[in-house]
């Protein structure tokens, strides 16, 4: 009996844990976050294994709401262009935590945790800890910047031995 008493109370322990809250940057300017951002680093999501190429678009609509344009080649720079649209809702004032909607009715927890003055860096982190982008404006990122985001990212709370570089070729950033 006291076995499954130990039992039932780690259950219980574990259910009830959670992750302390994620950090976000003060505030965004929304329109300066729009545009094109290249993945430069994620800890991927099943549907982001073995991309190549990957862009994430940001376009604020009419109501407030963010069409999000995600593409990447699929297991190589020639694979199959792969395009998803989920829509981004902003739900705070300092517009650095949002919804992300791949399918309706569910919604993705997206934070900003990192986001440089020039807005040509940032990180998008989740509260579980389980998902994390590090994107940039160019699509790729000297080695001295890539080792400080890795650090950023640890010290958000994540083990980033999933953390994985997204390959990214010159050809398509100039359009060829």
């Amino acid at each position: 009996m006291i076995k499954y008493s130990w039992m039932l109370l780690l259950f219980f322990m574990q259910a009830c844990s959670h992750n302390p809250p994620m950090p976000t940057v003060d505030s965004v300017d929304i329109n300066r976050f729009m545009g094109k951002w290249y993945v430069i680093a994620n800890i991927p999501t099943f549907i982001e294994e073995g991309v190549y190429n990957a862009t994430e678009t940001y376009v604020k609509k009419e109501n407030g709401q963010i069409d999000t344009f995600f593409e990447f080649n699929k297991d190589g720079f020639d694979g199959e262009l792969v395009k998803y649209n989920p829509l981004g809702t902003v739900i705070d004032d300092s517009n650095a935590i949002w919804t992300m909607q791949f399918i309706w009715p569910f919604q993705a927890d997206y934070r900003i945790a990192y986001l440089d003055e020039d807005y040509q860096v940032t990180i998008i982190a989740r509260t579980k800890r389980d998902y994390v982008w590090l994107m940039s404006r160019q699509p790729h990122m000297d080695e001295k910047k890539y080792r400080e985001m890795q650090q950023f990212i640890v010290n958000l709370g994540y083990d980033i031995k999933n953390l994985q570089r997204i390959p990214q070729s010159s050809a398509r950033v100039k359009g060829l």
